[in-house]
């Protein structure tokens, strides 16, 4: 009962971030998930319920996609996707992947405080950055399921100015590669009947808590909220390496 009111929590606080601050679900669930359950377990829930988020916003906004802005991306994503597979089949149970996303974890942070804003100087147009960011993001997200900042960082070169059209994409990649690693693991036969009670469970905390913090958008600082999230990650990712 207290693991099940755990998952509550952080399900419902992911959820609100990602609701005010557009970013944050995978991010504050991987946190503290792995430490309840396996790595494998933990990203195998979190990218399943990331899945129907993406489809529920997706869904709203379709019509700002531009799929074919995103070949690229998704074939390289598509390829780290397969790799992903292969390493979270084979090492997801053991412990020592808890200390990868510990580190991961705090590699994002850095850049959410230090490097998002000197990025200016990169253009979309750039061949090689889709393919790196796509193979990343679909192999870190894969794994960990928090490839999204990888994501995040092509699409708001290509869409800097247009928010509903990069929301829109971004939802779109995501449903592509969340449904690729689900259809994987579930022809792979890595879901359990534990995992529906907790799927069940997070679906309906997760519409609440997006429901609640996209009605507290207009009165908090995205920035702070931000901020505030990567104090919490950065927290969790010490917990996760060294307790």
């Amino acid at each position: 009962m207290v693991e099940l009111l755990v998952v509550f929590i952080v399900l419902l606080a992911g959820s609100f971030i990602q609701g005010v601050s557009g970013f944050g679900f995978g991010l504050i669930a991987m946190s503290f998930l792995p430490l309840l359950f396996t790595v494998k377990e933990s990203t195998l829930l979190v990218m399943s319920l990331s899945l129907f988020v993406a489809a529920s916003i997706a869904i709203q906004i379709w019509q700002h996609m531009r799929w074919r802005s995103l070949i690229i991306l998704l074939s390289a994503a598509f390829f780290g996707r397969i790799g992903a597979f292969y390493v979270l089949s084979n090492y997801g149970e053991l412990d020592v992947m808890r200390d990868f996303l510990g580190v991961f974890l705090l590699l994002v942070v850095l850049y959410l405080f230090f490097g998002a804003k000197r990025a200016g100087g990169l253009s979309a147009d750039t061949l090689w950055i889709p393919i790196v960011f796509g193979m990343m993001g679909g192999f870190v997200g894969g794994i960990f399921a928090v490839g999204g900042p990888f994501f995040v960082f092509y699409l708001l070169l290509v869409f800097a100015d247009d928010k509903y059209a990069y929301s829109a994409n971004l939802q779109l990649t995501f449903l592509f590669t969340n449904s690729m690693t689900v259809i994987l693991h579930g022809v792979n036969g890595d879901f359990s009947g534990e995992f529906l009670l907790y799927f069940l469970i997070g679906i309906g905390t997760v519409l609440v808590g997006t429901r609640l913090g996209v009605k507290c958008f207009r009165y908090i600082s995205q920035e702070n909220m931000r901020r505030a999230a990567g104090a919490v990650v950065a927290l969790a990712a010490l917990n996760l390496i060294f307790f």
